[in-house]
């Protein structure tokens, strides 16, 4: 697995994959140093990492490396960077990591004949949606270079079957959000950019007020309207996408969304309804690259896969994320 510090990795690695394989599993990351200590002394689980190799993907000796020392039959590849707006601003950064680095992995597993592959793409390769709920054969037209990129490594996922027999899940991820309701895990990012954890650390006075980029939208309250998906479905979701390769399923791509879509608006609102009390919010100018509306059709997931999201309900959401920022060691 690449993107060992990652949130939705992590969560992972920690719970579900051992529960389902015994194979060593490796994580490559090349920042969140401040998760690196954790990984490699997690706290008391009934399942932990096999192996954690700090390295970075821009470093083919260092993959091969560790394909050469570790039997590995199948790669989950979440590593990337995820900020819509800082890619906006630093688009160079973006198409290095996010594809020139996954040009990197795949060609060390060409060389050692590793062809099975589960990759972390993003409903951010949509841009604006012709029609709710997307569903995967919506057009791809991506409105940031943080899709852009994305969508770049589907396509180059798509040529490597088409010439070495590659197979690939893609998985596009809508909001993913939430805590793990199996172990300490959840959301915290430096510097903070997710509306849920920004949200929750203005209600916990860790902040004055939640910014609020645009209320001008074509949409039902004037702000953005996003579908969150909780990161414990997201960690099932994998799970069963790697057993449908492992069955030997051919390559595909699937939403990873609830299906339904809340405001951010609406996100405040029910915060403030879990604690009792107003949250300040300051109403601001719209952010660079953000669309009005992306809410996702999963129903392919569901038909295919198995997968059965648990947590759909906002609240239940919110609540595992206020719970784990109350108690966090961040």
């Amino acid at each position: 697995m690449s993107g060992g510090g990652g949130q939705n990795l992590s969560l992972k690695a920690e719970s579900k994959l051992e529960q389902f394989f015994k194979d060593s599993t490796s994580a490559l990351n090349s920042h969140s140093k401040q998760l690196i200590s954790a990984i490699q002394n997690p706290p008391a689980s009934p399942s932990s990492l096999n192996t954690f190799i700090q390295a970075d993907l821009s470093d083919k000796m260092a993959l091969a490396k560790v394909f050469a020392e570790h039997k590995i039959d199948s790669v989950l590849h979440f590593a990337a960077f995820a900020y819509v707006g800082e890619s906006v601003v630093d688009p160079a950064k973006y198409y290095r990591n996010n594809v020139a680095n996954t040009l990197n992995l795949l060609e060390v597993m060409r060389e050692f004949e590793v062809q099975n592959i589960i990759f972390s793409s993003t409903c951010a390769t949509y841009g604006n949606p012709l029609h709710s709920p997307i569903t995967e054969s919506h057009p791809q037209n991506p409105i940031n270079p943080y899709g852009q990129s994305k969508l770049m490594v589907e396509k180059i996922l798509c040529d490597f079957a088409l010439a070495y027999g590659l197979k690939y899940v893609i998985l596009r991820y809508f909001n993913a959000a939430g805590a793990s309701t199996f172990f300490d895990i959840g959301e915290s990012h430096n510097p903070e950019t997710h509306l849920i954890p920004l949200v929750i650390q203005t209600a916990l006075g860790q902040r004055e007020f939640v910014s609020v980029f645009g209320a001008d939208y074509l949409t039902k309250d004037g702000s953005c309207v996003r579908d969150f998906i909780h990161i414990d479905d997201l960690a099932m979701a994998h799970i069963l996408a790697l057993l449908y390769l492992r069955d030997n399923g051919k390559s595909n791509v699937f939403n990873l969304g609830n299906g339904s879509g809340f405001s951010v608006f609406e996100v405040l609102s029910c915060m403030q309804e879990i604690i009792g009390e107003a949250i300040p919010k300051v109403v601001e100018s719209r952010r660079a690259g953000d669309p009005a509306i992306l809410v996702g059709d999963s129903t392919k997931a569901r038909n295919i896969l198995g997968w059965n999201p648990q947590f759909c309900d906002l609240r239940a959401i919110l609540q595992s994320a206020l719970m784990w920022h109350k108690n966090a060691r961040y």
